[in-house]
Formats: structure tokens, sequence, C-alpha cells
């Protein structure tokens, strides 16, 4: 049934259909429920109520990108896997004297991972919304910008920059990839990874919070369809495009499943990023993805981008 009254944040008309009831299963920073709508003319999912005013409580103190905990196996594994993708993306940038900016990027840990390998980036930047965050940042070697992407300025521009699970947390991504193209060198690379519910994980657990959803921190939620033609539109052009593993969701929806059924503790003083059989789990949904990419939509999608 469609509601008249709830306005999509992109296209600004109302008429969208409910498409899942959700609550905040990872960190329970909320004990209400939230709305899914569907956009059919955009084909995107976003939050209702939309709580950007409220980002100190949605993002607890403990969120993952802001704490800088030791990275279990299945994350060093990630680590290899993200640098041999910046390695990739980074030997198609000339030049030297190069500038990255990871936004939204916390302590700072991506960045780490790229001047591993690339030590042209001499000039690298996050810009987080967390000022604890900023201490792990500086004391690896960037710059820390404390606010949003919006209010971001900066005196040149950058070669590379990273929007790793990031769109999706904003009002107005189209706002948001418009700066990403505006900040891009002429030879720079934008690297987007987001959520895509148009996925069997999503499907499966569409009306039980859905752990890609991550109520209520993702905004807006793409397909393939509509992630590209929102690009297009912000004067961004796909150089790649691939599906990519969503061990992250499987593993977080699962947990919850045997929370609700009174096998495990989740709350707030340990979330689900923290609970002992995370691991386990990512490692064995990372795997169940990996046999099903050749065929199969997966719940993350990651993108290179340059501007047009």
């Amino acid at each position: 049934m469609s509601d008249d009254s709830v306005a999509c944040p992109l296209c600004k008309k109302g008429g969208a259909s409910l498409w899942a009831t959700a609550h905040d299963i990872e960190y329970f920073t909320s004990t209400n429920d939230f709305d899914f709508y569907r956009c059919e003319a955009c084909d995107v999912l976003f939050i209702s109520p939309m709580l950007s005013s409220d980002l100190s409580t949605i993002y607890p103190k403990n969120y993952y990108s802001f704490a800088g905990q030791k990275p279990s196996l299945v994350q060093r594994i990630k680590q290899v896997l993200d640098r041999r993708a910046f390695r990739a993306v980074s030997a198609e940038i000339p030049g030297q004297d190069l500038a990255a900016l990871d936004v939204g990027g916390g302590s700072g840990w991506l960045l780490n991972q790229l001047r591993q390998v690339d030590d042209r980036f001499t000039h690298t930047c996050v810009v987080d919304i967390d000022p604890g965050a900023g201490a792990l940042a500086e004391a690896a070697g960037h710059r820390f910008d404390l606010g949003s992407i919006e209010d971001f300025s900066a005196n040149r521009s950058f070669d590379l920059v990273f929007m790793l699970n990031l769109i999706e947390h904003v009002a107005d991504p189209e706002r948001v990839l418009r700066k990403a193209a505006d900040m891009l060198s002429a030879n720079g690379r934008l690297l987007l990874k987001t959520p895509n519910f148009d996925a069997l994980d999503a499907r499966l657990f569409r009306h039980h919070s859905w752990a890609g959803l991550h109520t209520p921190r993702h905004f807006v939620l793409f397909t393939r369809e509509s992630l590209v033609d929102l690009c297009l539109r912000s004067g961004l052009e796909v150089v790649s495009f691939h599906y990519t593993q969503g061990a992250p969701f499987w593993s977080v929806s699962v947990l919850d499943l045997l929370r609700r059924a009174g096998l495990v503790k989740v709350d707030a003083a340990r979330p689900a990023v923290m609970h002992p059989l995370i691991p386990p789990l990512q490692a064995l949904f990372a795997a169940f993805d990996f046999l099903r990419r050749p065929f199969a939509r997966l719940s993350q999608m990651e993108l290179v981008l340059r501007k047009i």
C-alpha cells in the first residue's frame, strides 16, 4: 500500500510503499520501530523517520568504525583482499604526491591499507563525525576533519576518494555524490561500496530486521540499476562494477535469530559486532557468497567511478 505522506529523499515525491518495519538489532540505540519505504520511481529504499539530526545517539561510542579494535582472522583476510583491490585502482592513477580521502573513515584503517600498497599517497585525510576516531586517525598520520562530508572543504583535489559503506548513511545521496565528483582530480577515482537490497539475504530477512538495513543508521539503499542511475545524474561514470560478499549482513541477521530464540545475548553493552559468534558466522557466509558470486546478486555492491 502506498503512502502519499512519505516523500522519497531522491525524487521528493510521495506514494512510496511500505517495504519492511525494522529495529536496531546491532547496537540497540533505540527501542522504536522504523519503517522502510520503497520508491518505485527511483527503485530505492528509505527509512522513516530519518534520524539525520540525532547522529550522536544512533552512532554509539563502541560503533565498529570508531573502536579501533584488533582485527579478527576474517577481518585480516579481508584486509589482504582490500589491499589487492586498492592496488588495482591506484595503478590506474598517474602521478606522484597523490592525495586520498576516506569519507566516514573512522580511525583511518582503510587509508593505512592504501599506504601499504602505494607510497605515492603522501596526503591522506579522514572525514568523520566522531571525535574519538580523530585521535586514532591522527596517530596513524592522517589529517582528520570532524564533521560531515557536506560541510567539508579542502585546498586541493583528491586522486582517490573512498566512500565504502557510506552513501547509505546520508540523507541526500545525490548531493554527496556531486560533491565527490567535484573533489576528484582529472584522473581521480571514487571507490564506492554500498548494500544491495535486491539480494537473497534481504528477501529472507526482510521482515526480521535484515542487517543490511542497519537500522536506524542506513537512510537510503539501492539496487544496481538505481545506484548507477544516481551516479550518472551526479556527474560520475562507472569504470567497473561487481557484487561482493554480504557476510556482515548474513552474520548479524542470523545472530539476531539466535538472540530472539533465547540462545545468545546481544545488547548495547556487547553489540552484535563484538559477539564471539560473529567471526565464524562471517567466515561461513563469506564462503557461501563466494560460491554464489558468479551467478547471484549479492548484498553488497562495489563500484569504481570517475568524473564525467
